[in-house]
């Protein structure tokens, strides 16, 4: 008579999603990928705005006195952060490829680019904000 009861192994239960699973390595990734589209875009319109010469001195003139607020300010600081990280980022994905040790010291390299990042933003936003908003 058969047995009633399962007698095989119950199969390994599989990951479930992305293999990244939030970690350092994920978020490296997705920062570096926002940040090159960002610069991508900013530099799209810059030549469009800066082509505007070609038009007119005036039309320069007035594209360019559309940028002298707050706002594009902040804009601004976005855009020197992102392109901040997306060079320190750019050197750590340099180093994880090519340094024999890069993979292993992985996690620690994003940590030195977000410390590196802190430390070269934090006078340049004190300075930058004070002078977009007049203090």
């Amino acid at each position: 008579m058969a047995s009633l009861t399962p007698t095989a192994k119950a199969a390994p239960k599989k990951p479930v999603g992305t293999l990244y699973r939030g970690r350092e390595g994920m978020w490296s990734w997705v920062f570096h990928r926002i940040t090159g589209v960002a610069i991508f875009f900013f530099l799209f319109v810059h030549v469009l705005d800066t082509a505007t010469v070609r038009i007119s001195p005036e039309a320069y003139n007035a594209v360019i006195g559309q940028y002298k607020n707050p706002v594009m300010g902040l804009g601004e600081a976005g855009l020197v952060g992102a392109v901040v990280f997306h060079a320190l980022n750019g050197i750590r994905i340099i180093l994880v490829d090519f340094w024999s040790k890069g993979t292993q010291h992985q996690r620690k390299l994003f940590w030195g680019v977000i410390a590196l990042w802190t430390v070269l933003m934090v006078p340049f936003l004190v300075r930058h904000l004070s002078i977009v908003f007049g203090h």
